[in-house]
């Protein structure tokens, strides 16, 4: 069995993709996976492990059957949750259906969705009903497979907020080993 220690960030960025490519750098999902990698650069105790340097990297003209997405179930096998950066530029690609999909309906990983345009819980979470708005909830139909799928694993809904970050990434109800049941998430206004 793997060593499921990693945090597997998906996130969209434009296909083909280059690291090194301003675009990249510029958009919103990428630049929040650096921002986790940046507080872990910062601070060694902070809980990000982070599942894309696991394996080796791979060049944006790689084959997708034969080297991409091998490499991205690979990442995935090794992971206890999915962290999924979601926002108004994300896209239904072909990465990141593969990654959820793989991620929640072959693994059984909890998803911790991390919304960057969004500052505090109440812009996710109705205070007076404690629902998630439907603000949120539209989000969702950018990537359908995370929409049809997501109820099968324990999946949480966060503001772009470290200290909420790091202390979802410290709940054991978000790892597979030891991952509550199946269902939507909040943290309480």
């Amino acid at each position: 069995m793997a060593n499921r220690t990693g945090n597997y960030t998906a996130f969209y960025v434009a296909e083909p993709f280059n690291e090194s490519n301003l675009g990249a750098n510029a958009t919103r999902d990428f630049v929040t996976y650096n921002q986790l990698k940046a507080w872990k650069g910062l601070d060694s105790s902070f809980p990000f492990v982070d599942s894309h340097a696991k394996n080796y990297n791979v060049r944006e003209s790689s084959n997708w059957e034969t080297t991409l997405k091998p490499r991205l179930r690979d990442r995935l096998n090794m992971s206890k949750n999915i962290i999924l950066v979601l926002s108004s530029i994300t896209v239904n690609s072909r990465a990141l259906r593969e990654e959820i999909d793989w991620g929640i309906n072959t693994c059984g990983l909890p998803i911790i969705v991390i919304y960057p345009e969004y500052k505090e819980k109440s812009d996710i979470i109705d205070c007076d009903n404690k629902e998630i708005k439907q603000q949120i909830r539209n989000l969702w139909n950018k990537l359908p497979i995370f929409r049809d799928s997501m109820s099968k694993v324990p999946t949480i809904h966060i503001h772009n907020n470290k200290a909420l970050i790091e202390k979802t990434l410290k709940d054991p109800d978000f790892n597979v080993a030891t991952k509550c049941n199946a269902g939507l998430f909040h943290y309480p206004c």
